[in-house]
C-alpha cells in the first residue's frame, strides 16, 4: 500500500537536515566550550602543584631551621648547666674560705684578748 499524502519528502529531509546540522554545531560550541574548559582547569591544576612543591619546600626548609634551633638549645641548656655547677662551685668554695677566714679570726681574736699567758 503506497501513501501518497501530502508530505514533501524534499523539505522533510530538508528540516531534518538543518535541525541535524544546528544539533551539531551546538555540539561544537559544548564541546570547544568544554576544551576550553579543561585546558583552564589544567593550567589552573598545573599552577596549584607548582605552589604547593614552592609551599612543601619552604616547610622543609622550616622544619630544618627548627631542628637546627632545637640543637642549639640542647648545646645552650647543657652550656647552662655546667655554669650552673660551675657557680654552685664557686659559691661552696667562698662559704669555706669565709668560714675559714672567720675561724682563722677567732683564733685571732682569743689568742690576742683571751689567753693569758
Amino acid at each position: 500500500m503506497a501513501w501518497s499524502g501530502s508530505i514533501n519528502w524534499d523539505s522533510e529531509h530538508e528540516s531534518t537536515f538543518r535541525s541535524t546540522q544546528g544539533n551539531l554545531e551546538r555540539a561544537s560550541q559544548s564541546i570547544a566550550r568544554s576544551t576550553q574548559i579543561a585546558v583552564e582547569t589544567e593550567q589552573i591544576g598545573t599552577e596549584v602543584v607548582s605552589e604547593l612543591g614552592q609551599q612543601r619546600e619552604t616547610l622543609l626548609r622550616a622544619r630544618q631551621r627548627v631542628a637546627d634551633t632545637d640543637e642549639e638549645l640542647n648545646r645552650a641548656d647543657a652550656i647552662l648547666r655546667k655554669m650552673k655547677c660551675g657557680v654552685l662551685s664557686n659559691k661552696l668554695t667562698l662559704l669555706l674560705i669565709i668560714l675559714m677566714e672567720g675561724g682563722i679570726l677567732a683564733c685571732l681574736v682569743y689568742l690576742k684578748f683571751f689567753k693569758k699567758s
